[in-house]
């Protein structure tokens, strides 16, 4: 009944997967997934967003059945919000983005205005606070050491090897993933093993200009384009309070770049909280939206 409608379309020239929840005719909500996940990781949540949105999940670049080139310089922010500026057209959209998402999204928020009408961010950051977290050098410099292991040259294969088990538990390190059953983590492991997938998805970290210290280190603030760098529309972050590779140091200051926002927190999920508690983060949006 919940099964996604689907299409392979061009993209700036270049082949994307989309699912499609929900009636044609409704306004728009573009759903971003972040890594390692695919399209597929709203199958709980759209369909409870359905009766209000159309909802369209597409495999971003380097995820799932969608265009994986192999060199990292196709991975940066301009490439990636290029991809979803085309998808959306002309007309703005809704934009709701987890994780890495979040990035794209904050990122058509930010530079494609004109094309978002309201910003919904579910456990991901804006690169100005995060940074800024980062640099401390503390717990969420502590939490993002994994990074540094992904931009490593050959993760890829690491994370591949012995059927994925270095990636299934870095996807479930501290973290409640009692919602991902035989089936489901089949599932992802279908998606990753396409060929160049694992390579695509990690070289969104290798292209990010992110910089994490070392624990215990600082780091120079790179030099941010501030004024650039607002979120104009409204905007809701929907927070799972037990994330640990998100923790909240990682939002604070965001009211200075997103002055229209709303914060809401959903107890007792973790940075996986459409799979946990689907049906609350749906009534947090919807109640949001109106």
């Amino acid at each position: 009944m919940n099964a996604p409608r689907t299409e392979t379309v061009a993209l700036n020239g270049n082949p994307f997967f989309i699912r499609h929840w929900g009636d044609e005719s409704l306004p728009k909500l573009l759903m971003l997934h972040g890594f390692p996940e695919y399209g597929g990781a709203w199958a709980e949540l759209a369909p409870l967003l359905s009766k209000r949105f159309h909802c369209i999940a597409p495999d971003q670049r380097g995820f799932g059945q969608s265009w994986a080139p192999a060199e990292v310089s196709n991975y940066t922010t301009s490439k990636l919000v290029g991809d979803m500026a085309a998808l959306i057209g002309d007309a703005p959209v809704h934009v709701l983005g987890h994780d890495w998402g979040a990035a794209v999204a904050y990122g058509l928020a930010m530079f494609r205005p004109e094309l978002v009408e309201k910003l919904i961010i579910m456990n991901g950051v804006h690169p100005v606070p995060f940074q800024r977290a980062l640099a401390k050098g503390g717990a969420q410099a502590e939490a993002s050491q994994y990074i540094h292991y992904l931009r490593s040259e050959g993760s890829e294969d690491r994370l591949a090897e012995d059927d994925f088990a270095k990636l299934s538990s870095l996807f479930s390190a501290n973290m409640d993933h009692a919602w991902s059953d035989a089936d489901t983590a089949a599932a992802y492991r279908a998606e990753w093993g396409r060929p160049g997938r694992m390579r695509g998805m990690v070289n969104w970290y290798r292209a990010s200009p992110l910089v994490v210290p070392k624990v215990g280190e600082v780091a120079q603030l790179p030099d941010l384009p501030l004024d650039k760098l607002m979120v104009r529309c409204p905007h809701l972050l929907v927070w799972g309070s037990d994330d640990t590779a998100l923790l909240p140091e990682a939002t604070q200051g965001l009211e200075d770049f997103a002055p229209d926002l709303t914060r809401v927190e959903i107890a007792g999920a973790d940075h996986w909280l459409h799979h946990q508690k689907p049906e609350a983060v749906a009534e947090a949006i919807l109640g949001w939206v109106g």
